[in-house]
């Protein structure tokens, strides 16, 4: 079994996550690891925030001349932020109320080091009724999105492990507002090459340029933008996952751990919803068999998993994005102290963090198909991972 924990504020000394049960044996390097937390800075739509960041990873244990050692693997990414927030967030004395001045879409603002303003859609307001706090910034502070690093150092952990495998893990942006795109790419190399070049992640160009305008529509208004990500597997065997009890199925794990990313509303697998307005024969994917190739399914519209289990076709999820809660512009909200009508507070913000979203989903499949992966063929060193692997393949090619 492997898990982790996550640790920091978003204006604290640092993010830091510690892996366990990682299997020893596993080549890994810092320089490997950052690409992906590079990636989430990236993304036409971001603010200020990633200016500052430049969300250098560090790895403090756990990994020994470029090898996980089977040991807890500690990740820290430290914030540079910290500097002049020191005061507001210090670990002991009083609550300080001073502003910090910050640099925010190229002008000077101050925010408030003390809350009481929450916003509509963020946990402001449901967290401090829970854990009873009158500073709202207690609340926010690991609530906010940029806990979202952390989970991106865990899962490139996890796709190094994947890789060793054949299993590639990517993404891309199909929406953004109300500009969808129309035909992504079928040939994935082709899907790919055309997300690496778009801004906004987008695999059709002419739906990427609109993105962008939409974007800076809404920031003029100072509104903000969601959008839908879709998140593309290879390689993955069949088996992954299990019918027996409902924690295990890995649609269901799925579905979970992308839901746990902030606005993130909704979760599709496959066809999805459009599976509930269709008869069954336009639905299930007929079953075939070839020498050599073994079971496969003629379509792919229940996305690679079926009845909890991977079945050995592409996986292939989407999800649903809601705008940022932090408006510019901000909407109507009742001050925690006071109970007066005010307008709700202003933290420095994205106005479309939709892209960076579809990296921080791909790292959250790589650690559920990462932990699917070791529970199914075990093994404490890659080695014992890898002969467990291509026995059970063997296995499977003789059925």
């Amino acid at each position: 079994m492997i898990r982790f924990l996550t640790a920091g504020e978003s204006h604290g000394p640092a993010l830091t996550a510690i892996v366990e049960g990682f299997p020893a044996g596993v080549a890994l390097s810092s320089d490997e690891l950052q690409k992906d937390l590079t990636r989430r800075r990236k993304g036409y739509g971001r603010g200020g925030r990633m200016q500052i960041e430049g969300d250098q990873l560090e790895i403090l244990s756990g990994v020994r001349h470029g090898y996980s050692l089977g040991s807890p693997i500690t990740l820290q990414i430290k914030n540079l932020d910290w500097e002049r927030w020191q005061e507001a967030m210090a670990i002991e004395g009083k609550a300080s109320t001073h502003e910090v001045e910050i640099e925010a879409d190229e002008r000077i603002a101050k925010i408030e080091a003390t809350l009481s303003k929450p916003r509509p859609g963020h946990a402001d307001l449901a967290g401090a009724l829970k854990y009873q706090q009158r500073d709202l910034r207690n609340i926010l502070e690991r609530a906010s999105a940029r806990e979202t690093a952390s989970r991106v150092a865990v899962g490139a952990l996890a796709r190094q492990l994947l890789s060793e495998f054949g299993i590639q893990v990517f993404s891309g942006v199909l929406q953004i507002g109300k500009v969808a795109v129309t035909e992504p790419p079928k040939d994935l190399l082709l899907y790919q090459a055309a997300v690496n070049a778009s801004p906004v992640s987008a695999p059709e160009i002419s739906a990427s340029e609109k993105m962008i305008a939409e974007i800076d529509q809404a920031k003029q208004t100072g509104d903000s933008l969601g959008g839908i990500v879709e998140v593309i597997v290879t390689g993955v065997p069949v088996g992954l996952g299990s019918h027996v009890h409902w924690e295990r199925k890995l649609d269901g794990r799925l579905a979970a751990a992308l839901m746990s990313i902030p606005a993130i509303k909704g979760v599709e697998i496959g066809l999805g919803f459009e599976a509930a307005r269709l008869p069954g024969s336009a639905v299930h994917d007929p079953i075939a068999y070839e020498i050599g190739r073994g079971f496969y399914r003629q379509t792919n519209h229940a996305g690679g998993i079926e009845g909890g289990i991977s079945n050995g076709e592409q996986i292939r999820i989407q999800l649903a994005m809601k705008p940022i809660p932090t408006l510019y512009q901000p909407l109507a909200t009742v001050d925690i102290n006071t109970k007066e009508t005010v307008l709700a507070g202003v933290e420095r913000s994205d106005t479309c963090a939709v892209p960076a979203a579809a990296v921080v989903a791909e790292a959250v499949v790589c650690w559920v198909l990462a932990t699917a992966f070791v529970e199914k063929f075990g093994g404490d060193h890659l080695r014992e991972i890898r002969c467990n692997y291509l026995n059970y393949l063997s296995e499977v090619e003789q059925y």
